[in-house]
């Protein structure tokens, strides 16, 4: 081997494989307030019914909104970011 590292990390790769990552992360986390809130509002686990139910739906608007939301941010931080390499 002549020690040599390997190519340069791509910066819009590791960009978009962080973003990949938040956009898993989101459902992971929306399909979790899911779960609990069912498991909640069915009495496997102890807490109020209202509780169970708030979480089951607001969990379930950020599963469907949310990822569509995010990467619509990452869109609008690509312009300005285009327009401030522009001298």
């Amino acid at each position: 081997m002549s020690g040599f590292p390997g190519p340069r990390p791509d910066p819009d790769r590791k960009r978009a494989q962080n973003r990949f990552v938040w956009l898993q992360i989101t459902r992971l986390a929306s399909l979790g307030a899911v779960m609990l809130g069912i498991a909640i509002a069915r009495n496997a686990i102890e807490g109020p019914y209202v509780l169970g139910v708030i979480l089951a739906v607001a969990g379930t608007i950020a599963f469907f909104f949310g990822p569509p939301l995010l990467a619509r941010r990452f869109k609008a931080r690509d312009g300005e970011r285009s327009d401030r390499a522009e001298p």
